[in-house]
């Protein structure tokens, strides 16, 4: 075979056999097959598509190109979560805690913010001395101690999908569908959960603009991840609103927190309330998804959940002290700016998108995976949408400690809101369900 031929073909919207699929991906990733070359078939994926066949040899092939482990000592009690990325969204950190509180084994291998989208993994490590990088003997440890881990993917679990990804992050092919679906399903798979609850993110703030591309890529990953004999949980939930009231590390810890301890509710608690009783339901310790959704609220209200994150920053190296006193343990940004509405009336759009941009200026994200990020930095959301605001009142707070993109920022955050003289619509925040 020659990858020429498999571009050739592809290109010109020819269905590829498995072993077309595998010589590619295998010889890229020993080198053999240069950048150039794979960056023509990823560009020939986006305008052509793949079959579900295809994406299951693509799957299939970027799993075998690592480790896979095993997990099937655990039994049918392992199940992880994973979302598509959004602006806001620390739903990681409060299901994570819920469900592994239930009794749960929850093996989550989570990534980092790049662009406009928030990393699992960067809130975390906001937390003095929580680690991230772990071996497979570390993974299985955490795991053991304290019934989840929550860690970045490791050298040896699906290498020729991050060198893949790498190159389709410098080559415009991030948004297809079929390389999302392969991307996400290898290393959920390869992690070895028996069930995976997926949130794909729909609306400006997401890779999915809309309703129709979602819930094409959610029947694409259930349809996949089945093929694995893996019990699929997906949900198609909106991304045109940023989710809870923080966007920025730190932050968003801090709210984790308080949802934990019960003391805050919101439209992120509420999709976690769904996800993590998803994941329940998932693994066989509920009969109905509804018995689910009532023991992970039992979780919360009786003080597991938020136990339960304290174990798990305790085992993996974190200041545990964060649970009792956030304020002293977390980073604090030293300046702010606020960010007035010009005139009074409901906020009828708040622009996702715009608002993470805010953020990442004020040093909350990176543009760069090599990128630092100044954990203290991001936006907390004073206002959302459907709220009423009177003239000079403050919709969002900007926090930063070093930026020269703050003025840059406060015009982006100014202009991410919408007020209008009637009430909008109220939006569904789950779209879809599938499984």
């Amino acid at each position: 075979m020659r990858a020429y031929d498999i571009i050739y073909k592809k290109r010109n919207n020819g269905a590829l056999s498995k072993e077309e699929v595998e010589f590619l991906v295998f010889n890229y990733n020993n080198g053999e097959i240069p950048d150039y070359q794979m960056s023509a078939f990823l560009m020939a994926v986006c305008f052509t598509g793949m079959t579900d066949d295809e994406i299951f040899y693509l799957t299939s092939a970027m799993i075998n190109s690592g480790d896979v482990i095993d997990l099937s000592s655990y039994g049918k009690l392992t199940a992880d979560k994973h979302s598509t990325g959004g602006v806001g969204d620390g739903t990681s950190l409060i299901a994570a805690p819920i469900a592994a509180s239930a009794g749960v084994i929850v093996p989550m291998m989570a990534g980092r913010s790049l662009g406009h989208t928030g990393g699992t993994l960067d809130k975390l490590e906001s937390i003095p001395g929580f680690r991230t990088d772990a071996s497979k003997k570390d993974f299985f440890e955490y795991l053991d101690f304290a019934g989840a881990a929550i860690i970045g993917q490791t050298q040896e679990i699906v290498p020729a999908d991050k060198k893949i990804y790498a190159l389709r992050d410098a080559t415009a092919t991030v948004e297809s569908i079929p390389l999302i679906c392969s991307s996400i399903m290898s290393k959920k798979i390869a992690e070895g959960a028996k069930s995976l609850v997926l949130d794909v993110k729909c609306g400006g703030g997401a890779f999915m603009k809309n309703l129709k591309d979602a819930k094409t890529l959610a029947s694409k990953m259930v349809e996949t991840g089945k093929k694995f004999g893996k019990n699929i949980f997906t949900f198609v939930t909106d991304m045109n609103t940023p989710l809870g009231s923080c966007i920025g590390n730190a932050l968003e810890v801090k709210q984790a927190i308080e949802i934990l301890k019960g003391n805050l509710r919101n439209d992120l608690s509420e999709l976690s309330i769904e996800l993590s009783g998803a994941m329940i339901f998932s693994a066989g310790l509920a009969l109905s998804v509804e018995a689910a959704k009532d023991i992970a609220q039992k979780q919360i209200s009786s003080g597991k959940a938020i136990e339960k994150f304290r174990q798990i920053i305790k085992t993996q190296g974190g200041n545990s002290k964060v649970i009792d006193s956030p304020d002293s343990v977390l980073p604090k940004a030293s300046r702010s700016v606020k960010i007035k509405t010009a005139k009074s009336g409901f906020i009828s759009q708040m622009f996702a998108r715009d608002l993470a941009i805010a953020s990442a200026l004020c040093g909350a994200g990176r543009e760069k995976k090599e990128d630092k990020i100044d954990y203290s930095a991001g936006i907390i959301l004073h206002k959302k949408v459907s709220d009423f605001v009177k003239e000079g009142e403050v919709l969002a707070e900007l926090l930063y400690n070093n930026s020269d993109k703050t003025e840059e920022a406060a015009q982006v955050a100014q202009n991410a809101y919408v007020i209008s003289d009637v009430a909008p619509a109220k939006h569904n925040l789950i779209k879809e369900v599938l499984f």
